[in-house]
């Protein structure tokens, strides 16, 4: 009979196995397809030397042969080795940064529009916890977003973003600037961290600001520290103790991970910014400039004058696909393929 830790071994192989063969099964499709293709063109052209089918032969060939540099360029994207982690689902933790009350309230407005977004790709949205904004918006928001590659479109969030717009307590209209930081970091199972109970410190206290009259009554509020890193981690959201445990958990358990993952970076000589900076306005990613109605990427030079109904609407695709092809040209171009 299996023991326990046999059978969690035994089911963690059988996901990377399961894993490993629907990543290989789009490149098999795609060659079966570029092969086909290729045969289906030398048919034709052995057909060019019947008088009877020369026509035809020409006509199909002037469909087909425009086709193969397309599958070509699929291949060559299917051949790179793609991110391990663009299928996981991801905790989105956004912070308030130079700005003060105007930082908060753009949290609550990308928030919101990363919220659309995943409405639109049909995702899940857990809000793990929030810090208000006094004047609006949060000072923090930490989410889980459950979906089909959610990894893979939201990876490139990560970093600094800034925005230029006349808060509504400026009275002489003129435009601030104020920024805030995104961080993705991929969720994890619970046999991919392992966490020593004595590396943990658990503190239970009173819960306080919003949440009803039960919550400030009950010491539920749950504050892990992971005393090797120094990882501090909050939850007060929920009025159950286990539960604010249980997602605080979570939350230190992926932030361990990316924490893990960009060690390994560093050692393998990669280049890779932190994903979450001092929240001031330098080293940023993108600019949300409101008075131009202008979105900016700084990495791909990008702009788009369509800022108000991208966030309004969720449609974060015009920015993030633009982003994803980049990068895999990117990663193309380094294979030498």
């Amino acid at each position: 009979m299996l023991s326990a830790p046999d059978i969690a071994s035994d089911i963690k192989k059988m996901t990377e196995l399961s894993k490993e063969q629907s990543a290989l099964l789009p490149i098999v499709e795609k060659a079966r397809e570029y092969i086909d293709l290729i045969a289906e063109i030398a048919d034709n052209k052995e057909m060019l030397s019947d008088s009877e089918m020369v026509d035809m032969a020409k006509e199909e060939l002037k469909e087909l042969e425009p086709k193969i540099p397309q599958i070509e360029d699929d291949l060559k994207g299917l051949l790179v080795p793609q991110d391990p982690n663009d299928d996981r689902n991801i905790f989105l933790e956004m912070r308030a940064g130079a700005g003060g009350d105007e930082a908060a309230i753009f949290v609550g407005n990308l928030f919101t529009a990363y919220t659309r977004y995943a409405e639109l790709k049909g995702w899940n949205i857990e809000i793990m916890s929030t810090s208000d904004g006094d004047a609006g918006g949060y000072k923090e928001v930490i989410a889980l977003i459950k979906g089909e590659k959610v990894y893979a479109y939201l990876k490139n969030e990560a970093g600094t973003h800034r925005v230029q717009r006349v808060p509504q307590t400026e009275s002489q209209g003129r435009v601030h600037t104020s920024a805030i930081t995104v961080a993705i970091m991929p969720e994890v199972d619970d046999v991919e961290i392992e966490i020593n109970a004595t590396d943990l410190k658990i503190d239970v206290m009173r819960s306080s600001g919003c949440g009803g009259q039960s919550v400030n009554t009950t010491d539920s509020a749950v504050r892990i520290t992971h005393l090797p890193t120094g990882l501090v981690v909050t939850n007060q959201d929920q009025k159950s103790q286990h539960k604010n445990k249980d997602k605080a958990m979570k939350v230190l358990k992926a932030r361990l991970f990316d924490l893990e993952m960009k060690e390994k970076m560093e050692k393998d000589g990669a280049a890779r910014k932190e994903q979450v900076g001092t929240g001031d306005r330098s080293g940023r990613i993108r600019t949300y400039n409101y008075p131009q109605n202008r979105i900016s990427d700084h990495r791909i030079n990008l702009t788009l004058y369509r800022l108000n109904e991208i966030l309004q609407a969720g449609t974060m695709d015009e920015i993030v696909e633009p982003l994803q092809a980049h990068y895999q040209a990117e990663k193309i171009k380094a294979a030498g393929l």
